[in-house]
């Protein structure tokens, strides 16, 4: 289920209990409409409330279920979607190995595009074709990846074994282009919010400080006198890893418990 289908999905649901409520609403105050009171029509809209107030269990129950459904399958298009989109990326990265190879065979040319093509058949369990009706097969929606298979079958080494260096990078040059075409538009149905804690900035470095609390201090000295306490069962191995703490970490306190004082 789409954006789309769903925000219009959930429109005609919050709008059909509007209805609802407002018709419970005025079935409730019509006793106090002048010159409905007391006249048959206050009678048919009591009896209107009264069946609404004895159905609101059922209409809840309805209602949260159709909008359980909805969201459901809205979680599940998705999950597609992004399972689709793992594919498309796995393909250009295929495709892109393959014009960057200096000798490709028709073993490589075949793997890469059949992994194209069954990347543009998976499109299949997320969407139809643009247009497509009972008698007509419409457009495929995401023309880029025919247009990548397209650019690929041009190298194809089985029809010409000596394809130009440059060849092989114009076509990667139109893979590429192609692919961050379909990405600029495919992740758009992806419901994607900025980061709360982005990092911009080029060369980015650790903020936090070595060291570590009290604690976990306290509690690292208690386990390891603990361990000090039992016999080694080998202590060739006990050896082993207290040098490569040591070279690790330096100046902290190895696995023999020689003093330190580092980074954590």
């Amino acid at each position: 289920m789409t954006r789309t289908s769903m925000k219009r999905t959930l429109r005609r649901a919050y709008f059909s209990l509007s209805v609802v409520l407002a018709v419970a609403l005025v079935a409730k105050l019509a006793d106090l409409v002048p010159g409905v009171a007391g006249t048959p029509w206050a009678t048919l809209a009591a009896d209107i409330y009264d069946w609404l107030r004895d159905m609101s269990l059922v209409f809840v129950t309805v209602v949260a279920a159709y909008l359980a459904n909805v969201f459901q399958k809205r979680s599940k298009f998705v999950e597609s979607l992004e399972e689709v989109w793992r594919s498309i990326v796995a393909t250009k990265s295929a495709l892109f190995t393959f014009c960057e190879k200096q000798y490709p065979s028709s073993d490589d040319y075949l793997a890469a595009f059949c992994r194209l093509s069954e990347t543009i058949d998976s499109m299949r369990i997320v969407y139809r074709n643009a247009g497509e009706t009972d008698r007509t097969v419409g457009l495929y929606p995401y023309a880029p990846l025919h247009d990548m298979r397209r650019a690929l079958q041009s190298i194809d080494p089985r029809q010409r074994p000596n394809i130009p260096l440059e060849e092989r990078g114009l076509v990667r040059d139109a893979i590429l282009q192609c692919f961050y075409a379909l990405r600029e538009t495919f992740l758009e149905e992806l419901d994607l919010y900025e980061p709360a804690h982005p990092l911009l900035i080029s060369g980015g470095r650790r903020q936090k400080q070595p060291g570590a609390t009290r604690r976990a201090r306290r509690l690292q000295e208690h386990q390891r006198s603990e361990n000090g306490q039992l016999p080694p069962s080998r202590p060739e191995v006990d050896a082993l890893l207290a040098d490569l703490y040591a070279l690790e970490f330096p100046g902290r306190r190895d696995a023999a418990g020689e003093p330190e004082t580092g980074r954590s």
